[in-house]
């Protein structure tokens, strides 16, 4: 995608799953990346992949100066920022009676202070250059609660209603899109540990999952539409999914 060429793209979540393969998907067409994540075995072998259109920082977006170093970082490394990809998560979903309050403290800090700790960081500097375009993950549990979605669902709501508002403050200077993916293979799942839910999680989801590279796709093309042209939210998801 020619829109693509030269952009530079802040990635967080980048070391596995969607955030990788939005990485991989933008610097084939062009982009510079700075590859944000905890783990920098991870990002060292993505960076080795993707090659010279590729950096990395370790971050945790739950920590605010980690953040700001991050875009201090790709500043200096490529000059600019034109675009923030606000894709870390986690999904421990659980039942309210099992009192995870542990994990739903860790869901607002990365899910919800993460996205907004990712917009205080490349705001000014977008909107001081009057150009640029925040993508933030959501979910289809952005549009739809159940059961032992509560928490998760919330967060992933928090975030429509953040990027809604930015829209409408930031309207004429910058884009602002959100992504809402349907059930991916990523290691999100990976992070549930009640055991109910685990239990039946297999009977719901009885179909084939999509792949990264689907939500990787349709980031490009948000990203790489004419200046004029705000997509402002992509719902993906399987075609046998039904909710």
């Amino acid at each position: 995608m020619s829109g693509l060429e030269g952009k530079v793209v802040i990635v967080t979540g980048a070391s596995s799953g969607i955030g990788a393969q939005v990485a991989k998907t933008l610097a084939a067409g062009g982009a510079k990346v700075m590859l944000a994540a905890r783990r920098q075995d991870r990002l060292d072998e993505l960076v080795a992949e993707i090659g010279a259109n590729a950096k990395a920082k370790v971050t945790d977006v739950s920590n605010h100066q980690s953040v700001l170093d991050l875009a201090e970082a790709t500043i200096k490394e490529f000059g600019r920022i034109d675009v923030l990809v606000n894709n870390a998560g986690l999904m421990p979903l659980s039942f309210f009676a099992s009192r995870k309050v542990d994990e739903w403290d860790r869901m607002v800090d990365v899910n919800i202070k993460g996205v907004l700790y990712g917009i205080d960081a490349v705001l000014s500097h977008m909107l001081e250059r009057g150009d640029g375009q925040v993508i933030n993950v959501s979910s289809v549990a952005g549009h739809r609660v159940g059961p032992a979605t509560g928490v998760y669902a919330g967060t992933k709501f928090a975030v429509r209603a953040i990027s809604e508002g930015l829209r409408q403050e930031t309207a004429g200077k910058i884009r602002v899109t959100t992504i809402c993916p349907g059930a991916v293979t990523t290691e999100l799942a990976g992070t549930i540990t009640d055991e109910v839910v685990m239990k039946n999680m297999g009977g719901q989801f009885n179909f084939e999952f999509l792949e990264p590279t689907a939500i990787a796709d349709a980031i490009a093309y948000a990203v790489s539409q004419p200046e004029n042209v705000a997509v402002n939210e992509i719902i993906v998801r399987p075609l046998q999914q039904p909710q």
